[in-house]
């Protein structure tokens, strides 16, 4: 069937989520189908599906009718298929023309509905399955690729992997077992910098999503979002195109992939299927809408980045309406190299931690390298460098450091390993950030006390109190009473993303600095005594506990 074309209208071990290559995908014979015998690499047509060998150990079929990936089978085991559903886009697509092409040892498999194309690919060998997805528009709902795997073949219950436990909490999405800890589809541990792929391995069979470089995603290299779960009857593993919650930015159309559906004889998929690293020369004359080859793109390369503090990772990002990029500033001098690059105009931002310190512009044109000279962060925009009385926490953009912080990227903060959420604060205790809690609400912690002392010439001055947060539940924004007798005015919200956040795994939102300007009269003369300052959450939105009005923290210091 070489060059030709159809169409139809129509036991327990560990999840994985990694950056680190180990064992790659054996490239043996496989199966025909889920009893078959060994076969060479082809298609065939069993009236319903096209079905796919792969020459190796891997066969699947996709739905004629509407482009679902209906089986997967992997060294004559079927695993795909919890609860009886299919693996598809979003929730699946209705009656979609759906056709099949081979070319030498490609084949494709294309999926059209409305406006949307849906592209799966199979190389002769490999136990792979290239997926790629072009949302054109919004008049077809498609931000999620989901691969259902049968129950039983994989199991797990990592901190950041849910199942459905018996109670819900919150919504219908956040659940709570009968020992306390929580779960959700939310809590994905890692930003989509931290990990290439995400999946399960039970020490002889791995089974993964490689991700897409999610250049037309949205929300930037420190973004979470939904990688896989877990219950009774299966569980599921995500490649995300564009998610709503928390999101920073609008949604971006587009081609994106190739993302790969990857078996391996336990190891980890190989580090060539890699966003960055995987060449897919191969698909280059196949006709995959949207698709742009490595010649039409270019690269932006810097010599390094001064005026860093070497104690914090630095990121590159480039973004613009249509595409994003990050690459890692190398640790000694601040060189970076971003390739793969749609041609166009970006905004080039520099951020240490996840804070950003520094914003140009740069163009990137087809088969080019831009070459930047040397970027000095200035002094005054790491607010780590302004000199201060004292501080809580460091400026980087995130809440870490602060108590619950790690733990709430993948807990609901009702849960029982959450340290309580009140307590107040002693400047020079040792203990100012790890007793300050990441997170405030309206109606859970608000009013928590910060105590300090001041100098007789401290005391003397007016000062400016700085409040750093990294993103807000319904408005909420911190209002700051100092002694009792003077009381800040409430700030206007900056602008956050409107939907959840604290409670869904996530602290990136936009971050912003509140400073108050505290005048001289408000601090007591007595050196020997405490100053207090009493930091409330404002805002008139939300509901009640943990949905009440809220913010995420990132530093508090008063300055010189």
């Amino acid at each position: 069937m070489s060059e030709s074309t159809v169409h139809a209208a129509v036991g327990r071990r560990t999840f994985v989520l990694g950056t680190v290559a180990a064992a790659g995908t054996a490239a043996l014979a496989g199966p025909l189908a889920d009893s078959a015998s060994a076969a060479s690499f082809g298609w065939s047509d069993d009236g319903s599906n096209y079905v796919v060998d792969t020459g190796a150990n891997l066969v699947f079929k996709i739905s004629k009718t509407n482009g679902d990936l209906t089986s997967l089978v992997y060294k004559g085991t079927q695993y795909q298929g919890y609860g009886g559903k299919n693996s598809h886009i979003e929730s699946g697509l209705g009656t979609s023309t759906v056709s099949i092409k081979q070319s030498g040892t490609t084949i494709l498999i294309s999926v059209a509905y409305g406006t949307l194309k849906h592209y799966y690919a199979a190389r002769s060998g490999e136990n792979n399955v290239y997926l790629w997805t072009n949302k054109a528009d919004d008049s077809v709902s498609a931000t999620r690729y989901i691969l259902r795997v049968n129950a039983g073949k994989f199991l797990n219950d990592e901190p950041d992997s849910y199942t459905y436990a018996p109670t819900t909490i919150e919504a219908s999405d956040v659940f709570k077992k009968s020992d306390g800890q929580t779960r959700s589809k939310h809590y994905a541990k890692a930003r989509v910098i931290d990990y290439n792929y995400v999946g399960w391995t039970t020490g002889s069979v791995g089974l993964y999503i490689v991700r897409s470089n999610h250049e037309k995603a949205s929300g930037g290299p420190f973004y979470r979002s939904l990688l896989r779960h877990q219950s009774a009857d299966g569980g599921g593993l995500y490649e995300i195109l564009y998610y709503g919650e928390n999101q920073t930015e609008a949604q971006r159309f587009g081609l994106q992939g190739p993302y790969v559906i990857a078996f391996t004889d336990g190891g980890a998929p190989s580090s060539a299927l890699y966003p960055g690293t995987l060449t897919t020369s191969w698909a280059d004359s196949l006709g995959i809408s949207g698709y742009v080859p490595a010649s039409g793109r270019g690269k932006v390369a810097g010599v390094g980045i001064t005026r860093r503090n070497t104690a914090y990772a630095y990121t590159v990002g480039l973004a613009n309406s249509a595409a994003q990029y990050w690459g890692s500033a190398r640790s000694s001098d601040g060189y970076f190299s971003i390739g793969g690059v749609l041609p166009g105009t970006y905004t080039l931002t520099v951020f240490k931690g996840e804070l950003a310190v520094y914003t140009g512009s740069v163009s990137v044109s087809a088969g080019g390298t831009t070459t930047l000279n040397s970027i000095a962060i200035p002094s005054s925009n790491d607010p780590s460098n302004a000199s201060a009385i004292w501080r809580i926490n460091n400026w980087d953009g995130t809440p870490g450091g602060f108590k619950n912080a790690d733990l709430m990227t993948y807990a609901h903060p009702s849960d029982v390993r959450a340290s309580s959420w009140t307590g107040n604060v002693v400047i020079g205790s040792g203990t100012e950030t790890s007793a300050f809690p990441c997170y405030l609400w309206k109606d859970v912690n608000s009013g928590i006390i910060v105590y300090f002392k001041l100098t007789a010439a401290q005391a003397a001055a007016a000062h400016t109190l700085r409040i750093g947060v990294t993103t807000a539940y319904a408005n909420g924004r911190p209002q700051v009473v100092v002694n009792d007798t003077w009381t800040s005015a409430v700030p206007s919200p900056p602008t956050q993303p409107s939907t959840r956040s604290l409670t869904v795994g996530s602290y990136r939102g936009n971050n912003y600095t509140f400073t108050y300007s505290v005048p001289a009269s408000a601090w007591l003369t007595d050196t020997s005594a405490y100053n207090t300052l009493k930091i409330y959450v404002a805002s008139g939105s939300g509901s009640t506990s943990f949905l009440s009005a809220g913010t995420s923290i990132d530093a508090i210091d008063l300055l010189a």
